[in-house]
């Protein structure tokens, strides 16, 4: 049975390691939304660590907004998919109410983009989850990380930290993705495009 509450995703990988590379930019982004709405993560049997609250209403300040599960994988970027249909399942959501954050080099750093649906651009993480739901219909909030440099394999370049130019701006681009999922839950995918692909 449905709820109407939302699954938000952070594609990344675990550990140390990568908590501040690229590729793990869905998870900062997890990380700046639990504190925004006051949960914390907590390590789960699902494979996941999940922490649950209620957004703000948006144009009602004060008044309590939609319920989301906030959420990142326990295991690698290549596994994302049992986590979120574990957590799916067990939260009972919906796929349309499934929101994946993730790093997208087909965008330029800094720039955000917001879809349903569509391929996966060669990343492991929106495949696994992809190949594991059974479908592509669910939302994809998009954090531009850009193409590598020269000749620098693809894979290497997500696995690597921002650079020094790139962290100067990073908490406000983080802070703005946020802002792009709240939007995105409360008044849905097309307002969310309007105001944040062009920003």
């Amino acid at each position: 049975m449905s709820n109407e509450a939302w699954l938000v995703f952070g594609l990344g990988n675990p550990g140390p390691k990568y908590e501040t590379t690229r590729h793990n930019i869905g998870q900062m982004v997890i990380a700046e939304l639990a504190s925004r709405i006051g949960t914390t993560l907590t390590r789960t049997k699902l494979r996941a660590n999940v922490g649950t609250g209620r957004l703000s209403a948006g144009s009602v300040p004060g008044l309590p907004g939609p319920r989301v599960v906030l959420a990142t994988s326990t295991g690698y970027m290549n596994e994302s998919g049992g986590p979120v249909r574990a957590l799916a399942d067990f939260y009972g959501i919906d796929t349309d109410r499934i929101i994946a954050v993730h790093d997208d080099v087909d965008i330029p750093f800094d720039a955000i983009k917001a879809k349903r649906g569509g391929g996966e651009g060669g990343h492991n993480g929106l495949r696994s989850m992809t190949s594991v739901l059974g479908t592509k219909d669910y939302l994809r909030v998009r954090a531009g990380v850009g193409r590598p440099p020269g000749r620098q394999d693809t894979a290497d370049y997500v696995l690597r930290p921002f650079t020094k130019d790139e962290r100067t701006t990073l908490p406000i681009f983080v802070s703005d993705l946020v802002d792009g999922v709240e939007e995105l839950i409360n008044n849905g995918l097309t307002d969310m495009q309007q105001k944040f692909h062009s920003r």
